[in-house]
Parts: structure tokens; C-alpha cells; sequence
């Protein structure tokens, strides 16, 4: 089996990128799920309704991305409270905000017919770091822990995680704590492509982060001039998405079917 995760999609030049080459990508290596984050996609910050639906199926309706995660912008925009709770594929952190009632879900679980005619179970949960980060959050070790539990009587056969971090100490001591308990995390955020992709000695696959889908040129996303004007100047600048050809970064876990442990990890990183 073989799951793609994508890095950060990014504006509109994010969604141009996926639109154009994630069908030949998934044809070419015969993918059998897609998950994407998608924190970033409209505008830089959040994602529509109009956005998700747009990044979810192609033209002629084919599923393009199964499963997206996030991270802390997912709300930046106010109507996404509303439709995520019936978007149950789109999910936000899930040691967010221990709020009862706060919107969307931190994981899904979903059934997967592969081509040797056997089913299997992924679930994808969705972590965001507590280190150098704006907004409060849980423990990620308490709330993957707890989640992890509450799964049991799924059975799932895969475990993944997206863990939407800014420091790469975190990502990586919390992927060598879960090794063995999770088949793969992978980190998001910095929208930088790390060369680090490795199987830990239990079994869990790693990458510090998968980088970002969006634009190639600007600042991690933004128009450069903004950014020179907070950096050189400290003035405020509403930061703008840079628009080019784009580039695509993720990376490919490849899991044996008949035991479900990872054979492979591929990074994917071209520019167009």
C-alpha cells in the first residue's frame, strides 16, 4: 500500500500545483490514499469552503485528496467553524483546544479497498506542537496517548500522524516516543522539505517535514518585499502569497499488505 502525504499547500499557486500534477503523480506510483495539509490554502491563511471542495475532487468528480489536516490557522477564516463539522475528511489538531465543544475533529479513520482485493483501516490524527507556536494547546503526548486508546477497538491496521510543529527537537523526540506504537508521523509547518526521512528502530517512519506545496521564489509562501519590510524596517506588512510556476513537496510511505509494517520512505520535491 502506498499512502502520499503532502506538505503545506499554500494559495493559490498551491492549488494550481495540485490541480496540474498530483493526477499524474498518483497514477505514476499508484497511489492508494492522499493526505494533504491544507492550512494554508486560501489566501495563505485557512481554507474555504469553495477551496476545500476545490482541492477534494478534480473536475470530473474523482476524489483527488482523501484525507486533510491542518494546523493553527485553520480557522482563521469564520464560516470554516461552520462547515467542518460536516467535512468530517477535513480535520483540525487534535489537542487544539480542550473545549468540548470546539469545531471539527483531530483524526479519521478510513477504510481503504487495495487492488489485491483486501480492505484496510488508516487513521489519521492531526497534532499541532506546543514550542514557539501562538496558541495554546494540550500536550500532544497526553492527547495522542489518550486517542491511541480510545482506538483500540477499531483495529486499525495504520496509524498516521501529522504533527504540525515548528521546532524539529519536538517532532523528533515525539516520533522516537511513539515508535512502534504509530506506523508513521510526519512533520508540517516550517514549509521547508527536510532530508532526514528514515524508519526508526521500531518500526515508525519519520520525516521532520515534508516542506510545501505552493510557491517556489517567495519567503516559505509570502511575497519577499514583505517580509523585507518587517525584517529590515519592523513595520507591519499584511503578508501577501508569492505566485510562480509553484513547487511540489511530500513524501510517499509504502507499507507491506500483508503485515502493515513500512517497507519505504520516498520524498517527493519537484518545481515547476
Amino acid at each position: 500500500m502506498k499512502i502520499l502525504a503532502i506538505g503545506d499547500v499554500f494559495g493559490e499557486t498551491g492549488r494550481k500545483v495540485i490541480d496540474k500534477y498530483l493526477p499524474q503523480l498518483k497514477k505514476e506510483h499508484e497511489i492508494d490514499l492522499v493526505i494533504a495539509n491544507v492550512e494554508n490554502v486560501t489566501h495563505g491563511k485557512g481554507i474555504s469552503y469553495t477551496h476545500y471542495q476545490e482541492l477534494k475532487f478534480t473536475k470530473e468528480g474523482k476524489v483527488l485528496i482523501d484525507i486533510m489536516t491542518s494546523g493553527n490557522h485553520i480557522f482563521h477564516w469564520e464560516k470554516t467553524r461552520e462547515f467542518i463539522n460536516q467535512t468530517p475528511d477535513l480535520l483540525r489538531p487534535l489537542n487544539s483546544n480542550p473545549y468540548p465543544n470546539y469545531p471539527g475533529k483531530g483524526f479519521f479513520v478510513k477504510a481503504v479497498d487495495l487492488k489485491i482485493q483486501k480492505r484496510k483501516k488508516i487513521c489519521v490524527i492531526n497534532l499541532i506542537g506546543t514550542t514557539f507556536m501562538p496558541a495554546a494547546a494540550e500536550n500532544p503526548y497526553f492527547a495522542l496517548e489518550k486517542k491511541l486508546k480510545e482506538l483500540e477497538q477499531q483495529d486499525c491496521d495504520i496509524y498516521l500522524v501529522d504533527f504540525h510543529a515548528e521546532a524539529t527537537a519536538e517532532k523528533i523526540a515525539l516520533a522516537l516516543y511513539f515508535d512502534g506504537k504509530i506506523s508513521a508521523l510526519w512533520g508540517t509547518h516550517t514549509h521547508v522539505q527536510t532530508a532526514d526521512e528514515r524508519i526508526l528502530s521500531k518500526g515508525t517512519g519519520f520525516i521532520t517535514d515534508l516542506g510545501m506545496t505552493g510557491p517556489y521564489s517567495g519567503v516559505i509562501g509570502a511575497k519577499p518585499e514583505v517580509i523585507f519590510q518587517r525584517a529590515k524596517c519592523g513595520l507591519p506588512a499584511k503578508m501577501r502569497p508569492h505566485e510562480d510556476n509553484g513547487q511540489f513537496n511530500g513524501a510517499i510511505f509504502e507499507f507491506d499488505d500483508v503485515n502493515n509494517k513500512l517497507i519505504s520512505i520516498k520524498r517527493i520535491r519537484k518545481i515547476f
